[in-house]
C-alpha cells in the first residue's frame, strides 16, 4: 500500500474556507429561490380571484311620486304640500325645525346617554373589530417562543453489557434555544378579501342600525314630549271648566235658595263638578308616564327629570319629504338591509373558494446552543422551510350544499331588503295621509267648538231667564267640553304625525355617511357616541 503524506495545516484550512464557501453558496441559493417564491406567491396572492358574484342593488318598484299628496287646488288644507324636496332643511338636528328649546336640548342628550344608542354603538365597534380581525388574515403570522431547557439522559440508555453501570456518564446538560417562526396562507382563491368584504358590509350594516336606533330614540322622544304638551292642555282645559261648572254650581244654590231652581238642579250640578274634577286628575297619569318614559330615553332615573307644566302651542311645520326614491338613501333602515344583501352575496364568493386547495407556506430559524456563550455564534443557527397543499377529495356533497345555502340566504335578504323600502313607502303615505287629513279635520273641529260655545252661552242666558232646565245647560256644557277636548287630541296626533313624517323619511341622514371599508380599517381613535 502506497504511503500517503499527512496534509499540512494550511492545506486544512485552506479545505476548511471552500466547504464554508460552497456552503454559504449553496444557502445563499436556496434563500435566493425560497425569496423568488415567496415574492411569486404574493404577487399572485393580491391579484388573486374572487368567486363572489358581481353584486347589483336589487330592484324595486319606485313611484314618481307620493300619492297622498293631493294637489293645492283639490285640498287647500295640504299644508305639506308646500315643502319641497330640501334635504337642507332637515340636516342634523331634525327636531329643531320645531323650534322648541325645551326639546332642543332633550334631544341632545339622547345621543350619548340613551343605552340603545350606546349599545348598538357597540355593537357597531364590535363588527368594525371583527372587520380588522379578517384583514389581518391577510399577512403572515410571526411567532417566537424562546426555550432554556435543563435535562438529563439515562446512564442506561447509552449501550447495554459491561459498558453501563454507575461509571458511564450521565449526560446532563442544558440547552437554549431562540427560536422564530413564520407561516403564511396566501389567498390565491380571494376567500380572506372576501370575506373582509363581507364583514366591512356588515360593519356597514351595523352602523345604520346605529343611525335608526338613535333616530328612533329622537322621534319617541319628540312624540312622548308633544303627548305630555297635549296633556297640559287636557289639564289646562279641565282646570277651566272645573272653574265653569263651581262658578254654576254657586249660580244654581243661589237659584235654589230663592225658589228659582229645584233641589235636583243642584245635585245635577254637584255631580258634573265632581266628575269634570275626577277627569282632571286622572290626565295626570298619563303626563306622569310620559314624563318618566322621556327620563329613560335620555338615560335618567325618572325621579331626577321633571318637566314643567306649559300647554301645547306648537304648530307642525312643513316637513321636506323628498320624492319615494329618495328614501332608498336616506332610511338608515333600508340602507342597512341593503347593505347586508351585499354582505350575502360576497358570503357566497366565501363558500365557493372551500372547492379549491389550501397553500400555507411555513418557515422557522433561530439559534440554538448548550452553552449562552455560544448562543449568537453563526454555527449555532437552525432553520427550515416548506410549503403546504390541503385538499378535501370527497364531502359529500357538503361543499355544495354549503353554496346552496348562501345562495339562499342572498335571496332571503333580498326580500327583506324589499320589503323594507315597501314598508317605507307605506310609512311615509300613512304619515301624509294623516297630516293631510287631520288639517282638514282640525278645521272643522274649531268650527265645531265655535259652535258649541255658542250653544252653551245660549243655553246659560235661557237657563239665567227661566225659560229652560239646568238639564239643557248641562247637556250644553259637556257638548263644548267634549269639543275642546276633541280639539286638542287632534292638535296631539297632529303633532305626532309630523314627528313620524320626519322619522320615516330619514331625518337628517343619507347613506353618504356610512363608513367605508377603508375607514373601516383605520386606526384612527374612534369617534363618540354623537
Amino acid at each position: 500500500m502506497k504511503h500517503q503524506k499527512p496534509k499540512t495545516k494550511h492545506q486544512r484550512n485552506t479545505k476548511l474556507q471552500i466547504s464554508k464557501d460552497a456552503s454559504r453558496r449553496f444557502w445563499s441559493l436556496e434563500f435566493g429561490v425560497l425569496l423568488v417564491f415567496g415574492v411569486w406567491c404574493l404577487v399572485f396572492a393580491l391579484a388573486g380571484c374572487s368567486f363572489a358574484p358581481k353584486y347589483e342593488r336589487p330592484t324595486v318598484e319606485t313611484p314618481p311620486a307620493y300619492k297622498e299628496l293631493a294637489p293645492a287646488s283639490a285640498d287647500a288644507t295640504n299644508i305639506w304640500k308646500m315643502a319641497v324636496p330640501n334635504d337642507a332643511a332637515i340636516r342634523g338636528k331634525w327636531w329643531e325645525m320645531f323650534n322648541n328649546a325645551e326639546l332642543n336640548a332633550l334631544e341632545d342628550q339622547v345621543a350619548v346617554s340613551n343605552q340603545n344608542v350606546v349599545a348598538a354603538f357597540a355593537n357597531f365597534l364590535s363588527a368594525r373589530a371583527i372587520v380588522k380581525e379578517a384583514h389581518a388574515q391577510l399577512f403572515p403570522t410571526l411567532t417566537t417562543v424562546p426555550d432554556v431547557t435543563r435535562s438529563r439522559a439515562s446512564v442506561n440508555t447509552h449501550g447495554g453489557g459491561s459498558s453501563g453501570g454507575a461509571n458511564s456518564p450521565s449526560f446532563t446538560g442544558t440547552r437554549y434555544s431562540l427560536p422564530l417562526e413564520a407561516s403564511w396562507e396566501p389567498d390565491f382563491w380571494g376567500k380572506v378579501r372576501d370575506t373582509v368584504k363581507a364583514n366591512a358590509m356588515e360593519a356597514e350594516a351595523t352602523a345604520a342600525d346605529l343611525e335608526n336606533t338613535r333616530l328612533a330614540a329622537q322621534a319617541e322622544l319628540a312624540a312622548d314630549y308633544f303627548q305630555l304638551r297635549s296633556q297640559d292642555s287636557l289639564s289646562q282645559l279641565f282646570a277651566d271648566t272645573v272653574s265653569a261648572y263651581r262658578g254654576s254650581l254657586e249660580l244654581t244654590k243661589v237659584r235654589y235658595n230663592t225658589g228659582i231652581a229645584s233641589d235636583e238642579d243642584v245635585a245635577q250640578a254637584e255631580t258634573q263638578l265632581a266628575t269634570a274634577e275626577a277627569n282632571a286628575t286622572n290626565v295626570e297619569i298619563l303626563r306622569a308616564q310620559l314624563e318618566h318614559a322621556i327620563a329613560m330615553l335620555i338615560g335618567k332615573p325618572a325621579a331626577r327629570v321633571s318637566i314643567r307644566v306649559e300647554p301645547l302651542k306648537e304648530a307642525p311645520p312643513p316637513t321636506p319629504f323628498g320624492v319615494p326614491s329618495q328614501l332608498l338613501e336616506r332610511r338608515p333602515d333600508i340602507a342597512a338591509a341593503e347593505r347586508r344583501v351585499a354582505e350575502a352575496n360576497q358570503r357566497i364568493g366565501v363558500a365557493k373558494a372551500a372547492f379549491f386547495p389550501t397553500i400555507t407556506l411555513s418557515a422557522q430559524g433561530g439559534l440554538q446552543s448548550v452553552a449562552t456563550e455560544n448562543l449568537v455564534d453563526w454555527s449555532s443557527r437552525f432553520w427550515s422551510i416548506g410549503a403546504n397543499l390541503s385538499e378535501t377529495i370527497f364531502d359529500a356533497g357538503l361543499r355544495r350544499a354549503t353554496v346552496l345555502q348562501f345562495r339562499a340566504d342572498y335571496e332571503n335578504t333580498v326580500a327583506k331588503y324589499r320589503q323594507a323600502v315597501l314598508t317605507a313607502f307605506q310609512q311615509v303615505e300613512d304619515d301624509l295621509s294623516s297630516l293631510r287629513i287631520l288639517a282638514r279635520q282640525i278645521q272643522q273641529q274649531e268650527v265645531a267648538v265655535q259652535s258649541s260655545q255658542r250653544y252653551l252661552d245660549l243655553a246659560n242666558a235661557r237657563y239665567k231667564l227661566g225659560i229652560d232646565s239646568y238639564l239643557n245647560v248641562i247637556t250644553a256644557q259637556a257638548v263644548y267640553l267634549n269639543n275642546r277636548q276633541t280639539l286638542v287630541n287632534l292638535r296631539s296626533q297632529q303633532m305626532v304625525a309630523s314627528v313620524h313624517l320626519v322619522q320615516n323619511v330619514g331625518g337628517g341622514w343619507d347613506a353618504s355617511q356610512l363608513p367605508s371599508q377603508k375607514q373601516l380599517l383605520s386606526s384612527k381613535p374612534q369617534p363618540s357616541v354623537k
